[in-house]
């Protein structure tokens, strides 16, 4: 049965759950955490490098042993080491572990305190009271674990972009292999870029007698066959994404397309338009009377409706159509447009390969520069760089930059934001380097107003260039923050900061609708891998695929500017002086 990244990855997060729970070495815990992160976004297929003998090892942070456990599951669809600890562990305690807010060592506390092992004994125990008896188990805490319980048993299975995209991408080579398959293409809220996926669309243009339905339905990996004709089929995999696919002629390829890549308030704002001209759209073409008109190409189609043609991320009926009649479309930003990376880590930190190996990694993509942003010491987990490491890692960058031309590793750190909006580093030590990236690590909850005031705070250091992924958010784990967003976007423009889309696949941070707000009111966004290894510098073309959803042109994104454009807009940030630090001599 073919075996996608995430799976590996989700028996590697499992085994760090249950290994956290028994209170084993944070080192190992850590180990098998780092590696479920790089293949979940690894852009290669996990399955394919196995079966072509690749050495695993050269991955980063998979050592002899996870690479041996990696070709295991791989090969025999399941893990010996987590089958052992699910036998040690209570039953249950991995769908409890599941739920916002009760990581492993809550459930640890929990089931020493009240014997609670699944998520019924936690229910019980919130209905009772007994929750309430233990420490740091307060009434609101009860609330948002309540909450979060009834938002986990409610929720749609949704997936992340990685994983789609890679389960999509396997299939589109398979059906493009088909006898009689012309073209194949993903549509749905893949292709607009959402930044999760509850189901992947896929179309064909296929002629006369294709039996493509078929086949797709009868592959090796498909649990459930939920339809299948002659035009259509439908399955869920065995790792639990459902896969619809739509076979039409060519001549309708352009129109079904359109009509499955949707959103479906853009396909109604487009059939009203179509009945006002005496037309008629469906998934088959633009008809007048009993005559097609249009359907082969997307573009034709909006061509037959008088619209210049609409990128799929636009289509969300978010004023798109209205600025195609008045031919104020954006012209999208693109990954190409990129001249460097604004936020990487090293082993310094929490990164997992060197500062030489990150910088090669960079200038091979053909950047112009890369900043290395390593966390603060208050990140213990992360371990992070007190005054003295950072002000060693920034000697280091001085004598790589001084044996290369034609690229610069920029000096930068990732600095904890405290709770009362002051940073974790002194500011002469923030004054050698050319930006500061501030983040949110602590204190998620704070009211609506003190978390506002926290972030305002914060931007007003003189030495604070980028504000690192806003809300804090981590898709399908943690809600974004209580924050005022309109009053941090303006408080950017005001300060001359910027703001950071994170793009990580678990972030996508800010999302599309602040991306958009940031552009009207003029603040430019660093696109960021958030980089921890060479391979996640891949993260991007998810952050541009968010930053395109939110209307960005390349002018509104900082990291499109060549390093001479760059540097006085960064050194700008870093030019304003506390009422209580004399000024630096010139």
């Amino acid at each position: 049965m073919p075996i996608a990244n995430a799976d590996v990855a989700a028996v590697f997060n499992e085994i760090a759950d249950l290994l956290e729970l028994q209170g084993a070495s944070i080192f190992r815990i850590r180990a098998y955490r780092n590696a479920a992160r790089m293949l979940g976004d690894l852009g290669r297929s996990i399955q394919a490098m196995v079966e072509h003998g690749e050495d695993l090892d050269a991955l980063p942070g998979i050592g002899a042993d996870l690479a041996a456990k990696i070709v295991g599951i791989v090969n025999t669809g399941s893990c010996p080491l987590l089958n052992q600890l699910r036998a040690q562990g209570p039953p249950g305690v991995v769908e409890l572990l599941r739920i916002p807010g009760i990581g492993p060592r809550r459930a640890r506390t929990l089931q020493l305190a009240l014997g609670i092992r699944t998520l019924e004994d936690m229910q019980r125990a919130i209905s009772d009271g007994r929750l309430g008896t233990v420490r740091g188990f307060g009434p609101k805490t009860q609330q948002r674990i309540r909450e979060s319980i009834a938002a986990h048993q409610q929720a749609d299975r949704r997936f992340r972009l990685p994983m789609a995209m890679q389960v999509a991408e396997a299939r589109l080579a398979s059906l493009a292999a088909e006898p009689g398959v012309l073209q194949a293409q993903a549509a749905g809220s893949l292709r607009r870029r959402r930044d999760t996926v509850g189901d992947i669309d896929l179309v064909v243009a296929a002629g006369p007698g294709s039996s493509v339905t078929r086949r797709f339905a009868a592959a090796a990996d498909v649990a459930t066959v939920l339809a299948k004709g002659a035009t259509r089929a439908g399955v869920v995999l065995a790792n639990g994404m459902q896969v619809d696919l739509r076979a039409v002629p060519p001549e309708s390829f352009g129109a079904a397309l359109l009509y499955f890549t949707g959103s479906k308030s853009h396909n109604i704002a487009l059939r009203q338009r179509a009945r006002n001209a005496g037309l008629k759209l469906n998934e088959y073409g633009v008809f007048r009377e009993d005559r097609r008109i249009a359907g082969d190409t997307e573009a034709s189609v909006y061509r037959a409706l008088g619209l210049p043609f609409i990128e799929p991320e636009l289509r969300e009926d978010r004023g798109e159509i209205e600025a195609a009649l008045a031919n104020g479309l954006p012209a999208l930003v693109t990954l190409d447009d990129l001249r460097g990376d604004l936020h990487a880590h090293t082993r310094d930190s929490d990164g997992l390969d060197t500062l030489a190996a990150m910088a090669r990694a960079a200038r091979a993509r053909g950047w112009q520069y890369m900043a290395v942003t390593d966390h603060s010491s208050r990140l213990a987990l992360a371990h992070g760089l007190d005054a003295g490491r950072l002000a060693q890692q920034i000697d280091r960058i001085d004598a790589l930059n001084a044996r290369h031309d034609g690229f610069v590793v920029l000096k930068g750190v990732e600095v904890d934001i405290l709770k009362d909006g002051s940073l974790d580093l002194p500011e002469d030590v923030l004054r050698r380097l050319e930006l500061v990236v501030g983040a949110v690590h602590s204190a998620f909850d704070l009211p609506r107003d003190r978390q506002t005031d926290r972030l305002l705070r914060a931007m007003d250091h003189p030495c604070f260039s980028i504000l690192a992924h806003p809300t804090g958010r981590l898709i399908g784990e943690r809600p974004p923050c209580e924050i005022d967003l309109q009053r941090v976007i303006r408080k950017a423009r005001e300060r001359g900061c910027f703001l950071e889309l994170n793009a990580q696949p678990m972030r996508l941070d800010l999302n599309d609708i602040a991306c958009r707000m940031a552009r009207e009111e003029g603040v430019r966004i660093s696109i960021a891998s958030d980089a921890h290894s060479t391979l996640d510098f891949d993260h991007l073309r998810y952050g541009i695929g968010q930053a395109r959803r939110g209307w960005l042109e390349p002018g509104d994104v900082l990291n499109t500017r060549s390093l001479d454009a760059l540097r006085p807009l960064l050194a700008a940030t870093m030019d304003r002086v506390s009422h209580d630090t004399p000024s630096p001599a010139v």
